[in-house]
Protein backbone atom coordinates (compact mmCIF):
# COMPACT_ATOMS: atom_id res chain seq x y z
CA UNK A 1 0.00 0.00 0.00
CA UNK A 2 2.98 2.36 0.80
CA UNK A 3 4.07 1.62 -2.83
CA UNK A 4 0.23 2.78 -4.40
CA UNK A 5 0.53 5.81 -2.10
CA UNK A 6 3.77 7.05 -3.14
CA UNK A 7 2.62 6.27 -6.81
CA UNK A 8 -0.64 7.71 -6.90
CA UNK A 9 0.91 10.89 -4.74
CA UNK A 10 2.91 11.92 -7.38
CA UNK A 11 0.87 15.08 -8.85
CA UNK A 12 2.30 14.30 -13.22
CA UNK A 13 1.32 10.24 -12.67
CA UNK A 14 -2.36 11.27 -11.30
CA UNK A 15 -2.36 13.58 -14.81
CA UNK A 16 -1.25 10.69 -16.87
CA UNK A 17 -3.51 8.40 -15.16
CA UNK A 18 -6.38 10.55 -15.79
CA UNK A 19 -5.49 10.63 -19.54
CA UNK A 20 -5.53 7.31 -19.46
CA UNK A 21 -8.61 7.02 -18.00
CA UNK A 22 -10.34 9.40 -20.94
CA UNK A 23 -8.62 7.90 -23.85
CA UNK A 24 -9.81 4.42 -22.62
CA UNK A 25 -13.72 6.10 -22.21
CA UNK A 26 -13.22 7.39 -26.23
CA UNK A 27 -11.72 3.97 -27.32
CA UNK A 28 -14.16 1.69 -26.16
CA UNK A 29 -17.49 3.54 -26.10
CA UNK A 30 -17.05 5.32 -29.42
CA UNK A 31 -17.22 1.97 -31.32
CA UNK A 32 -19.83 0.59 -28.96
CA UNK A 33 -22.09 4.01 -30.07
CA UNK A 34 -21.07 3.48 -33.67
CA UNK A 35 -21.65 -0.58 -34.04
CA UNK A 36 -25.50 -0.34 -32.36
CA UNK A 37 -26.31 1.71 -35.15
CA UNK A 38 -24.59 -0.46 -37.93
CA UNK A 39 -26.13 -3.57 -35.87
CA UNK A 40 -29.86 -2.37 -36.00
CA UNK A 41 -29.14 -1.84 -40.07
CA UNK A 42 -27.97 -5.33 -40.18
CA UNK A 43 -30.22 -7.55 -37.90
CA UNK A 44 -33.35 -5.29 -40.16
CA UNK A 45 -31.36 -6.44 -42.80
CA UNK A 46 -31.21 -10.12 -41.70
CA UNK A 47 -34.85 -9.92 -40.36
CA UNK A 48 -36.42 -8.66 -43.89
CA UNK A 49 -34.35 -10.79 -46.01
CA UNK A 50 -34.32 -14.26 -45.26
CA UNK A 51 -32.21 -15.20 -47.75
CA UNK A 52 -29.54 -12.88 -46.54
CA UNK A 53 -29.33 -14.00 -42.93
CA UNK A 54 -27.49 -17.32 -43.60
CA UNK A 55 -24.56 -15.32 -44.78
CA UNK A 56 -24.38 -12.71 -42.95
CA UNK A 57 -24.75 -13.89 -39.67
CA UNK A 58 -21.88 -16.84 -40.57
CA UNK A 59 -19.59 -14.14 -41.59
CA UNK A 60 -20.27 -12.40 -38.29
CA UNK A 61 -19.57 -14.96 -36.22
CA UNK A 62 -16.11 -15.58 -38.05
CA UNK A 63 -15.15 -12.16 -37.38
CA UNK A 64 -15.70 -12.36 -33.61
CA UNK A 65 -13.74 -15.35 -33.57
CA UNK A 66 -10.85 -13.76 -34.59
CA UNK A 67 -8.17 -12.61 -31.91
CA UNK A 68 -7.86 -8.79 -31.05
CA UNK A 69 -4.10 -8.78 -31.47
CA UNK A 70 -4.44 -9.90 -34.85
CA UNK A 71 -7.10 -7.68 -35.72
CA UNK A 72 -5.56 -4.91 -34.30
CA UNK A 73 -2.15 -5.65 -36.20
CA UNK A 74 -4.34 -6.85 -39.91
CA UNK A 75 -6.30 -3.24 -39.57
CA UNK A 76 -3.44 -0.54 -40.81
CA UNK A 77 -2.48 -2.95 -43.31
CA UNK A 78 -5.99 -2.66 -45.36
CA UNK A 79 -7.18 0.57 -44.58
CA UNK A 80 -3.64 2.11 -44.52
CA UNK A 81 -3.26 3.69 -41.29
CA UNK A 82 -0.12 4.09 -39.10
CA UNK A 83 0.33 1.21 -36.89
CA UNK A 84 0.01 3.08 -33.68
CA UNK A 85 -3.05 5.01 -34.92
CA UNK A 86 -5.74 5.01 -31.87
CA UNK A 87 -8.31 4.73 -35.12
CA UNK A 88 -7.37 0.81 -35.44
CA UNK A 89 -8.51 0.15 -32.39
CA UNK A 90 -11.75 2.23 -32.63
CA UNK A 91 -12.12 -0.32 -36.16
CA UNK A 92 -11.38 -3.38 -34.70
CA UNK A 93 -13.57 -2.91 -31.87
CA UNK A 94 -16.57 -1.88 -33.54
CA UNK A 95 -16.41 -4.67 -36.26
CA UNK A 96 -16.03 -6.99 -32.97
CA UNK A 97 -19.09 -5.16 -31.34
CA UNK A 98 -21.12 -5.05 -34.63
CA UNK A 99 -20.55 -8.86 -35.09
CA UNK A 100 -21.46 -9.72 -31.47
CA UNK A 101 -24.66 -7.22 -31.60
CA UNK A 102 -25.96 -8.39 -34.80
CA UNK A 103 -27.65 -11.37 -34.02
CA UNK A 104 -29.64 -10.24 -31.44
CA UNK A 105 -31.02 -7.44 -33.00
CA UNK A 106 -31.95 -10.12 -35.98
CA UNK A 107 -33.66 -12.09 -33.16
CA UNK A 108 -35.16 -9.41 -31.51
CA UNK A 109 -37.04 -8.52 -34.18
CA UNK A 110 -38.12 -11.73 -35.56
CA UNK A 111 -39.34 -12.31 -31.58
CA UNK A 112 -42.21 -9.22 -32.36
CA UNK A 113 -45.48 -11.10 -32.57
CA UNK A 114 -46.99 -11.15 -36.17
CA UNK A 115 -50.22 -9.16 -34.72
CA UNK A 116 -48.64 -6.31 -33.63
CA UNK A 117 -47.04 -5.31 -37.16
CA UNK A 118 -50.21 -6.46 -38.72
CA UNK A 119 -51.83 -4.19 -36.24
CA UNK A 120 -49.51 -1.25 -37.08
CA UNK A 121 -49.65 -1.68 -40.62
CA UNK A 122 -53.67 -1.53 -40.56
CA UNK A 123 -53.07 1.98 -39.15
CA UNK A 124 -51.42 3.35 -42.20
CA UNK A 125 -47.70 2.90 -40.55
CA UNK A 126 -45.33 2.29 -43.25
CA UNK A 127 -42.47 0.20 -43.10
CA UNK A 128 -40.12 2.86 -42.18
CA UNK A 129 -42.15 4.30 -39.41
CA UNK A 130 -43.44 1.19 -37.95
CA UNK A 131 -39.88 0.11 -37.65
CA UNK A 132 -38.73 2.90 -35.99
CA UNK A 133 -41.81 3.42 -33.44
CA UNK A 134 -42.76 -0.11 -33.49
CA UNK A 135 -40.43 -3.12 -33.83
CA UNK A 136 -37.29 -1.37 -32.52
CA UNK A 137 -38.45 -0.16 -29.38
CA UNK A 138 -39.78 -3.56 -28.76
CA UNK A 139 -36.34 -5.21 -29.53
CA UNK A 140 -34.45 -2.54 -27.31
CA UNK A 141 -34.48 -5.03 -23.81
CA UNK A 142 -32.78 -7.35 -26.37
CA UNK A 143 -30.33 -4.89 -27.35
CA UNK A 144 -29.50 -3.55 -24.54
CA UNK A 145 -28.67 -6.88 -23.42
CA UNK A 146 -25.94 -7.63 -26.11
CA UNK A 147 -24.57 -3.60 -25.55
CA UNK A 148 -23.94 -4.70 -21.59
CA UNK A 149 -21.82 -7.50 -22.34
CA UNK A 150 -20.18 -5.59 -25.54
CA UNK A 151 -19.55 -2.52 -23.39
CA UNK A 152 -17.70 -4.83 -20.60
CA UNK A 153 -15.52 -7.29 -23.61
CA UNK A 154 -14.47 -3.53 -25.33
CA UNK A 155 -13.85 -2.00 -21.88
CA UNK A 156 -11.51 -5.29 -21.43
CA UNK A 157 -10.05 -5.07 -25.07
CA UNK A 158 -9.01 -1.23 -25.00
CA UNK A 159 -6.09 -2.53 -23.16
CA UNK A 160 -5.07 -4.93 -25.78
CA UNK A 161 -4.08 -2.27 -27.43
CA UNK A 162 -1.56 -0.97 -25.37
CA UNK A 163 0.45 -3.87 -26.79
CA UNK A 164 0.84 -2.22 -30.21
CA UNK A 165 1.37 1.49 -28.31
CA UNK A 166 -2.30 2.46 -27.93
CA UNK A 167 -5.30 1.14 -25.15
CA UNK A 168 -5.75 3.55 -22.62
CA UNK A 169 -5.78 2.36 -18.51
CA UNK A 170 -3.77 -0.75 -20.70
CA UNK A 171 -0.40 1.04 -20.90
CA UNK A 172 -0.07 0.83 -16.80
CA UNK A 173 -0.61 -3.04 -17.03
CA UNK A 174 2.57 -2.71 -19.83
CA UNK A 175 4.31 -0.30 -17.52
CA UNK A 176 3.67 -2.46 -14.66
CA UNK A 177 5.09 -5.38 -16.27
CA UNK A 178 8.09 -3.76 -17.83
CA UNK A 179 9.48 -2.41 -14.34
CA UNK A 180 7.74 -5.07 -12.33
CA UNK A 181 6.10 -2.38 -10.23
CA UNK A 182 2.72 -3.50 -9.00
CA UNK A 183 1.35 -0.32 -8.02
CA UNK A 184 0.15 0.68 -11.73
CA UNK A 185 -1.24 -2.46 -12.34
CA UNK A 186 -3.22 -3.05 -8.99
CA UNK A 187 -4.65 1.18 -10.72
CA UNK A 188 -5.09 -0.12 -13.82
CA UNK A 189 -7.06 -3.17 -12.82
CA UNK A 190 -9.57 -1.33 -10.31
CA UNK A 191 -10.11 1.48 -13.13
CA UNK A 192 -11.17 -0.41 -15.06
CA UNK A 193 -13.29 -2.31 -13.20
CA UNK A 194 -15.12 0.81 -12.06
CA UNK A 195 -15.29 2.11 -15.67
CA UNK A 196 -17.14 -1.46 -16.71
CA UNK A 197 -19.64 -0.75 -13.56
CA UNK A 198 -20.26 2.52 -13.89
CA UNK A 199 -21.19 1.79 -18.33
CA UNK A 200 -23.05 -1.06 -17.27
CA UNK A 201 -25.09 0.50 -14.87
CA UNK A 202 -25.56 3.61 -17.03
CA UNK A 203 -27.10 1.46 -19.66
CA UNK A 204 -29.35 -0.19 -17.47
CA UNK A 205 -30.48 3.52 -16.10
CA UNK A 206 -30.71 4.27 -20.19
CA UNK A 207 -32.99 0.90 -20.87
CA UNK A 208 -35.39 1.53 -18.02
CA UNK A 209 -35.71 5.12 -19.24
CA UNK A 210 -36.62 3.71 -22.93
CA UNK A 211 -38.90 1.10 -21.92
CA UNK A 212 -41.02 2.61 -19.40
CA UNK A 213 -43.52 0.04 -19.81
CA UNK A 214 -41.92 -2.90 -18.52
CA UNK A 215 -41.46 -1.17 -15.79
CA UNK A 216 -45.35 -0.36 -15.01
CA UNK A 217 -46.20 -2.46 -11.76
CA UNK A 218 -50.05 -2.52 -9.74
CA UNK A 219 -51.58 -1.08 -13.09
CA UNK A 220 -55.96 -1.32 -12.31
CA UNK A 221 -58.54 -0.91 -15.05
Amino acid sequence: MGDLGKYLGDAGTRSAIWTMLLEHVYLSLLPLVISVVLAVVLGWVCHRYGWFRGALLGTANIVYTVPSLALFAIIPAIIGTQVLDINNVVIALTVYTTALLTRPVSDALDAVPAQITAAATAMGFRPLRRFLTVELPLAVPVLFAGLRVGSVSNISLVSVGALIGTGGLGVLFTDGFRSRYLAPIIVGIVLTLLLALVVDGLLVALRQWLTPWNHVRGVKA
